[in-house]
């Protein structure tokens, strides 16, 4: 593709997040191509050559080519005008050189351009901040920032992503800075805070980048030096909500290369973590002996979690589990078959996946004690022992809810129940014995002990 640009007498260089991956020694998917023509130019040259192109970004001199199933990004060379809306460039001037292209990207390590015969074009050190592990802006980075205040949460999504650093002038800019990111559209904040979440290691991103971070959530900002007048914790509400996500971040972070996590953290399990105790704050008391105390903080936390994720404009599916997660994670359990099952029952409302969500909630039980005082970390083995409890009981295929007992409505009518109210309470009382270990989950059983044959 880039030989088709450059048979007809255009420059082009490979630029971006190929360059920089490529430069770790790291896969990367996505390949973008810069090029010294107009976007018409670009797609003449390229149609010429037999490649199908989507006119996907022409305002800002950019479109699509398609090769081999491969989808590449050309864009003409070019200048940003002035951001009106502290995201979007007013306008385009076309630049003539590679060079002042790059001048206007966010970070160096973004802001290389790579040709298989003119070789790696590194005006800023992208390079050796990459091998020092930095993330720096280009230039002036409140000028980057005031540009663009998204480029706030992209320059901590790629320190959390690459396990960097953010350089310190940059790291300061963030701060002075982040008031910037209201004006961003919060469908925008939330795909950013989700790419920071994804990388594990969000607990890092809110103890380094505090101001940024409770920004983007303004509930977090009252976390912030919340002391909880509790033995159980040695941490204020914030710096707990960090913990709680590095744990439950190191969870998922087993990695293959030194590089790369084998898996992706579960976004439910990491946007739990984030929320599980801003309601927190607003429930505090203290006792006549100076304890604390936050009697329905698991509620009013779900509630407060489901508006600011719908704010967010996360997804319905992911809100709902995260909540579910959230309204139960300090509700007590005990290692005995009636205690574990009636949990697994609360967490299959309106969903058909409790089995997994359980898992979840132990998750986040134990990176919540782990995130407590020293003293509350034996909690974990029984945390475990639990898990491995329903675990069984589940493989055993044990009634938990209505859908899985093996009862129905039609069966109770069959045996000679009028429809109406009384089928449902009938079915209610047959799934808590089930669950309380009275009777078996079988429909001849539960009949019987219905009195019903």
């Amino acid at each position: 593709m880039l030989e088709a640009l450059e048979s007809a007498g255009l420059e082009a260089w490979l630029v971006g997040g190929w360059v920089r991956d490529a430069l770790r020694g790291a896969p990367c998917h996505d390949v973008d191509l810069c090029c010294s023509g107009s976007w018409q130019q670009s797609k003449r040259a390229l149609e010429d050559a037999g490649i199908r192109v989507i006119e996907s970004g022409i305002k800002f001199g950019g479109i699509t080519a398609v090769a081999l199933g491969e989808r590449i990004e050309v864009t003409t060379y070019r200048l940003d005008g002035f951001y009106r809306d502290g995201r979007h460039p007013e306008s385009v001037e076309y630049a003539e050189r590679v060079e002042d292209d790059l001048a206007r990207r966010d970070f160096t390590v973004n802001a290389m351009a790579w040709h298989p015969v003119r070789g790696l074009l590194d005006l800023y050190g992208g390079a050796d901040d990459l091998s020092r592990g930095i993330i720096r802006a280009v230039g002036d980075p409140r000028r980057r920032f005031e540009e663009d205040a998204l480029r706030m949460l992209r320059a901590v999504r790629f320190a959390c992503r690459l396990d960097y650093i953010i350089e310190p002038e940059t790291a300061r800019a963030l701060a002075e800075c982040a008031p910037l990111l209201a004006a961003v559209a919060r469908e925008r904040v939330g795909v950013e805070l989700d790419g920071i979440l994804a990388t594990g290691r969000g607990g890092d991103a809110l103890l380094r980048y505090p101001e940024l971070m409770c920004e983007a959530v303004p509930e977090l900002a009252v976390c912030r030096g919340f002391d909880q007048h509790s033995r159980y914790h040695a941490y204020d509400v914030y710096e707990h909500t960090a913990r709680v996500l590095t744990v439950a971040g190191e969870l998922s972070l087993c990695f293959e290369d030194g590089r790369t996590p084998a898996t992706a953290p579960s976004s439910t399990l990491m946007w739990a973590a984030l929320l599980h105790d801003v309601g927190k704050p607003e429930c505090f008391t203290l006792d006549e002996s100076g304890n604390g105390h936050f009697y329905g903080h698991p509620e009013l936390g779900a509630a407060m979690a489901k508006r600011i994720m719908h704010r967010l404009a996360l997804p319905s599916e992911l809100i709902r589990d995260v909540c579910l997660l959230i309204r139960y994670h300090d509700r007590p359990l005990r290692p005995e078959r009636s205690s574990l099952l009636r949990m697994v029952n609360l967490l299959s409302a309106g969903t058909d996946d409790a089995a997994r969500l359980i898992e979840l909630l132990f998750d986040i039980k134990r990176a919540d004690t782990l995130g407590k005082a020293p003293s509350c970390f034996d909690y974990v083995e029984d945390i475990e022992r639990m898990r491995l409890q329903v675990r069984a009981l589940l493989g055993a295929g044990e009634a938990y809810s209505l859908k899985t007992l093996a009862l129905t409505g039609r069966d109770l009518i069959a045996a000679g129940v009028a429809p109406g109210p009384e089928i449902g309470a009938r079915l209610g009382s047959a799934l808590d014995a089930v669950i309380d270990g009275k009777v078996a989950n079988e429909t001849a059983a539960l009949l019987d002990y219905l009195r019903l044959r």
